[in-house]
């Protein structure tokens, strides 16, 4: 059973799935974040090997589509200094960084699982990612719900 489990979306748009296994070490930074309860997950609760469902999110077919890990402790997220990203924050200081990020290594894809599939296992109904008006990017999950979703994905 692994440490913990996360949820984390990425826009297919933005980086999908074989977008980060086309990247060296199939890793991706983890950029972009910018709600600060997500970011204290990846600042203050990530660790090191932390399994991660990678998540499709604001496309056609929202589902999970791979396993992978957490590769990197947290550190400052550049994109908030660049003034050119649509992530710029002009309150964030080089000496004063506000939003951190971690790497995420892809370890494998899976067949993807869409919300109607999760939404069908009534042992995921309090879910967090199924929860009305829920829009973080970045979710826990409970063992409980690691071990029915990982039974879907193989």
């Amino acid at each position: 059973m692994p440490k913990k489990i996360w949820l984390m979306k990425s826009e297919p748009e933005e980086v999908s799935i074989d977008d980060v296994l086309s990247m060296p070490q199939q890793t991706v930074a983890w950029t972009g974040v910018r709600n600060y309860q997500a970011r204290n997950f990846m600042m203050r609760d990530m660790q090191l090997n932390d399994v991660v469902l990678f998540y499709h999110s604001s496309c056609p077919q929202p589902g999970i589509v791979g396993i992978g890990k957490v590769v990197s402790h947290p550190y400052p997220d550049q994109t908030q200094f660049d003034p050119h990203s649509k992530y710029f924050d002009a309150k964030a200081t080089l000496d004063k960084p506000r939003w951190f990020h971690v790497d995420v290594k892809i370890t494998k894809k899976t067949r993807w699982v869409g919300l109607k599939e999760l939404r069908e296992q009534p042992e995921l109904a309090n879910m967090r990612l199924l929860s009305k008006g829920n829009r973080l990017s970045i979710t826990p999950i409970s063992e409980e719900e690691w071990l029915i979703i990982h039974e879907l994905l193989t």
